[in-house]
């Protein structure tokens, strides 16, 4: 069963695919792949799925991400004792909106302005819908991986998480708010980030052990 202990390797894999996935927006080299989806997606639209897919995105606006944020807070904190881990979760779902902000004042991508079924303001690349689902659940999967013993609940556990971060993702495609390379960049951009704060964390809890250990033996 894959361990998820260590930041560092994800978060490489994660930053060499949002590197190609960047160079791809900017020199507009994933516009075929970007029609070709957008064309298949939107191809199923219909009334109750269109309502599905508004359902979906709903989870993911900034209202929701930040009461679902809270409740998780409360969960790790007064459930399972989680004080430490605290950091960790609100340093990854507090800063993956303000990464998203940045790298969307960078690229400066239009949204999508063909068969939009809602409207939203702002920049398109990447999707900070995208982002914040997979901050949010990301997070979430790795504080509460230790604590599920069995490998049926740890499946079971990543199944779930990435149903919902998809679904977002695609809800944002369906809806036409976004292309798919947008909702690709955002769970790439929130990987890095998740990736990097989980490497940062595993080291500074290895230097405190470290100390603690070395003041126990004097």
């Amino acid at each position: 069963m894959v361990q998820l202990r260590r930041g560092y390797p994800w978060g490489l894999l994660s930053v060499i695919l949002f590197t190609v996935i960047c160079i791809l927006v900017w020199t507009e080299g994933a516009v075929g792949f970007d029609e070709s989806v957008i064309t298949a997606v939107q191809g199923q639209q219909s009334p109750w799925l269109t309502r599905v897919m508004e359902s979906f995105s709903w989870l993911g606006s900034t209202l929701v991400v930040t009461v679902l944020a809270l409740a998780m807070l409360s969960f790790l904190a007064f459930v399972l004792g989680h004080r430490k881990e605290l950091i960790l979760f609100v340093a990854v779902v507090g800063g993956a909106p303000l990464l998203n902000t940045l790298l969307k004042i960078w690229f400066k991508r239009e949204r999508p302005d063909i068969n939009r079924l809602v409207e939203e303001a702002g920049y398109s690349f990447p999707s900070g819908h995208s982002m914040a689902a997979f901050a949010l659940y990301g997070a979430l999967t790795y504080l509460l991986w230790k604590h599920i013993r069995s490998r049926t609940g740890k499946i079971a556990l990543v199944v779930f998480a990435s149903a919902i971060v998809l679904s977002i993702g695609l809800s944002r495609v369906y809806l036409g708010v976004h292309y798919p390379s947008d909702v690709l960049g955002g769970y790439l951009a929130s990987g890095v980030w998740l990736g990097l704060m989980i490497e940062i964390f595993q080291r500074m809890n290895k230097e405190v052990r470290v100390l603690r250990k070395a003041a126990s033996s004097r």
